[in-house]
């Protein structure tokens, strides 16, 4: 991880024409962007500066302005915060098409979290007041934004009903079954946190969480894959979590 000193502002993309075609192709998969007009799109594009980073590598730091909304374009990325104590404690994962920093840019205020690179990642940067427009005069936009901060109220809540679970496995189990509904079907757990990230963001050791998903395999309620888990039998799953 790199130092505490803030980073200098994301400098505008020299892209080749290839390059801003691939650009515009992953603006138009950004679900807050996905219903704007194409002319839309075309107008804030220019306003975007795309930058990237190397995996381990902090993107925003706790405390820093809130001076634009970012894009997760492609890699993935982790939301940690650090407590009194020095520990890096994981609150969420990021996935393509993500957008964050939205909290310290509406209320004007510093960010409250860090978020660093689990792997290489394409980041874009809109700028607080191209954003802010948007908000104000993109009804789509306005519209997913209070769903994506609504659903964010909930998650959170669920996050935090998550870690007062006493029973280390019941905890894991039920992580689990937070990351499984964000699939449609329920059937997958998509960018699948390494065990040791898993491991921060519920206050446990890598070696109980391993031993935890080794037991759902062994018992054939999950079939682990690269990254992802495919689970086989989510009535099993929500007993081992429902079970005292």
């Amino acid at each position: 991880m790199t130092s505490n000193t803030a980073p200098p502002a994301i400098p505008p993309s020299a892209a080749s024409p290839a390059e801003e075609r691939q650009i515009q192709i992953h603006l138009r998969k950004i679900p807050l962007l996905s219903e704007l007009s194409d002319e839309e799109v075309l107008a804030i594009k220019p306003e975007m500066r795309i930058r990237q980073y190397a995996k381990r590598e902090v993107v925003l730091h706790k405390g820093g302005s809130g001076d634009g909304l970012l894009f997760l374009l492609s890699g993935s990325l982790q939301v940690i915060d650090v407590t009194e104590d020095g520990r890096a404690i994981g609150l969420r994962m990021l996935v393509p098409g993500d957008f964050f920093g939205e909290i310290a840019l509406i209320n004007g205020s510093t960010r409250s979290a860090s978020v660093v690179a689990m792997s290489d990642v394409l980041v874009a940067f809109l700028p607080a007041p191209v954003a802010m427009n948007l908000f104000s005069h993109s009804p789509s936009v306005a519209r997913q934004m209070l769903r994506h901060l609504a659903q964010k109220i909930q998650r959170d809540s669920e996050f935090r009903a998550l870690l007062s679970i006493n029973n280390t496995a019941k905890r894991i189990y039920s992580y689990i079954v937070l990351m499984q509904k964000k699939n449609p079907d329920g059937t997958v757990v998509e960018n699948l946190p390494t065990h040791q990230d898993i491991a921060n963001m519920i206050n446990t050791s890598r070696e109980t969480v391993t031993r935890a998903l080794l037991t759902l395999v062994q018992q054939g309620i999950v079939q682990k894959e690269p990254h992802r888990l495919l689970i086989k039998n989510p009535d099993a799953l929500q007993k081992l979590v429902q079970g005292d």
